[in-house]
């Protein structure tokens, strides 16, 4: 029946009839056969908008196409005046929105708590470029950077003469130089940290201990120097008369952020680090009723360790004597034990070493519920402008009931699964990671490492906007970068997963500015999250911000949709920026050292 169907069109001649059915039919072939072999390159927003709860089936990214759109936008561009901050201001070069906000600072009722160096975001947020220092030039590059920087990329000489003693960092003719040492480190920061695990071998720098944080870091040499054995450490102090110690760290790079302990809580997620450090940090930790080391105990692992070297350890005279008493009460109250303390006779310098119980049953047989433990009921998620506990935070357990689970040993914790995975409250599970972890890879050796034209032998501080899991991170562990992986507060808390993994980030929202002084990263890192972001932020804003941060030379990576990548081109040339688009959905954005003229300050 069919086929003299088909015989009696050809006897009638309907030949257009014929023609449009096999056009028709191609059609519908190629359509097939297109969307069978889509590529992980070619996904929309749509598609990959949560990655941490339905990735798509990855596949080999498909070759560039022959011609680069490289003007998009680029009519637009002329429309945004930019101003300069007033350049007048030697502060103006280091301004820091959130920390910066003097009208709001002067307003305040006390200060008691450290409350003015706190955020306190403007509202609006200023819209000025940040001037560069005079004489500012490329950074030294990593590792020499680790010793060196240019005096005239942080030209701040006072901590030069504050610690002259203590040999921070010392001037020599165009650069600052960093010795190795600090108010704790007489014998260097290498004998420092050699003590450490000497005195508590189980600490297995690099292996079981790959995670810290440094409190009052100074210029991170400590940090800076475990590195070297595969420990990754948070280094952070507040923006105070150690005039631009985080700024020396950040130009080292070494990883470092601005915060303080003061009335709120760290931007860090509960039971995330492998050891905490303090090293003459100036923190009073029974102050306000022994609020700053319950935020310790909060973010220090369960079995993890808090290293204490201060005067009251080992000095003997009266005020250090009653420092050391309320230590030694305070420490019991939380349940930590003393594991080890020691006396160095060539330094004269000594430390304590306390652990965080594993089981909850110290806390059961405490003579007073004092401090309490936390209603978890009602006790915030996230520590993003939360208030500091008066409470003690519950111990985790594991999915099926267990005590708390530590990581696997590094470098195993970066691709095993992490413990916090059935924790994280969005019905991840380990194949959902897994195919996150594939897909990242695939990303950075298909694409970003070679196929955008990006050089990264320039690059050392990386930051990655919207981390997810820490895929990105995780890919370019080979590469001599570190990366501050953000959780932006508006999406699924998978913070502690990053930590888990022998990684470390933070919490923030991006419709304000970050806590890090100007021209500290060399990669910004946007996957998808400028979309959403301009359903609640203005793009100009962040667009400003993201020039704050970045250095002159820096690079700029997003994936993201057509629509938003038109609407960032035109705002970043209008900043004299050079604008690549590459396959229609990576924009890659390169800093210059350009700033408006003297007559548009602001």
């Amino acid at each position: 029946m069919a086929t003299s169907s088909v015989r009696d069109l050809f006897k009638e001649r309907k030949f257009p009839f014929i023609l449009s059915l096999f056009l028709l039919l191609f059609v519908l072939t190629f359509l097939l056969i297109s969307n069978s072999q889509k590529s992980p390159l070619d996904l929309t927003a749509a598609d990959i908008a949560k990655p941490q709860l339905h990735l798509p089936t990855l596949s080999p990214p498909p070759p560039p196409p022959a011609a680069e759109k490289e003007d998009v936008g680029a009519a637009e561009s002329d429309s945004i005046r930019w101003t300069v901050c007033d350049d007048r201001d030697p502060a103006a070069r280091d301004y820091i929105p959130c920390l910066d906000n003097s009208k709001a600072i002067s307003a305040l009722k006390s200060r008691r708590h450290m409350e003015h160096r706190e955020r306190h975001c403007p509202d609006p947020p200023p819209r000025c470029l940040v001037p560069l220092p005079a004489g500012y030039r490329a950074p030294v590059t990593w590792p020499k950077s680790r010793d060196m920087v240019w005096y005239n990329n942080v030209p701040h000489p006072r901590l030069v003469e504050y610690k002259k003693d203590q040999r921070w960092v010392v001037k020599s003719g165009d650069y600052f130089v960093f010795p190795g040492g600090g108010t704790q480190f007489k014998e260097g920061v290498n004998h420092y940290v050699e003590s450490i695990e000497k005195a508590l071998p189980v600490i297995k720098w690099g292996k079981h201990t790959r995670v810290i944080l440094d409190v009052g870091c100074g210029v991170a040499t400590f940090g800076g120097f475990l590195l070297d054995k595969n420990v990754v450490t948070m280094s952070f102090a507040p923006k105070d008369e150690h005039e631009a110690q985080i700024q020396f760290a950040l130009e080292r790079g070494i990883p470092a952020t601005l915060s303080v302990i003061g009335t709120q809580k760290l931007a860090f997620p509960d039971n995330v680090y492998d050891l905490i450090h303090c090293a003459r940090c100036r923190v009073h930790w029974d102050a306000d009723g022994g609020r700053p080391l319950m935020e310790l105990n909060r973010i220090l692992r369960p079995g993890g360790f808090f290293i204490w070297s201060a005067t009251p350890v080992y000095r003997d005279d009266e005020r250090d004597r009653k420092v050391w008493e309320a230590m030694v009460l305070l420490t019991k109250s939380i349940c930590w034990k003393v594991v080890k303390k020691t006396y160095d006779k060539a330094t004269s310098i000594g430390m304590v070493i306390y652990q965080k119980p594993i089981s909850p049953s110290c806390y059961k047989k405490r003579k007073e519920n004092n401090p309490p433990l936390c209603d978890q009921a009602i006790r915030p998620n996230s520590s993003w402008y939360a208030r500091l506990d008066s409470c003690l935070s519950q111990l985790p357990v594991s999915s099926n009931g267990n005590l708390y689970e530590w990581p696997e040993p590094w470098p195993k914790r970066l691709s095993s699964k992490p413990p916090s995975l059935s924790l994280v409250g969005n019905g991840d599970d380990e194949e959902t990671f897994n195919r996150d972890t594939k897909h990242w890879a695939s990303l950075l050796s298909d694409v970003y490492l070679g196929g955008l034209e990006i050089n990264w032998s320039g690059i050392r501080n990386v930051m990655d906007m919207n981390a997810v899991y820490g895929g990105f991170a995780a890919a370019l562990i080979d590469q001599p970068v570190w990366v501050m992986n953000v959780v932006p507060i508006s999406e699924p808390d998978t913070l502690p997963v990053i930590f888990d993994r022998g990684l470390i980030g933070v919490y923030h929202d991006w419709c304000e500015s970050f806590n890090t002084y100007p021209r500290t990263y060399d990669l910004l890192h946007a996957s998808f999250l400028f979309e959403k972001l301009a359903q609640r932020c203005d793009i100009i804003d962040m667009a400003v911000e993201v020039d704050r941060i970045l250095r002159p030379g820096g690079v700029l990576l997003v994936h993201d949709t057509m629509d938003m990548l038109n609407k960032l081109t035109s705002i970043l040339r209008s900043l004299h920026w050079s604008v690549t688009v590459k396959q229609q959905q990576f924009l890659v954005g390169k800093k210059g050292f350009w700033r408006p003229d003297e007559k548009t300050r602001l």
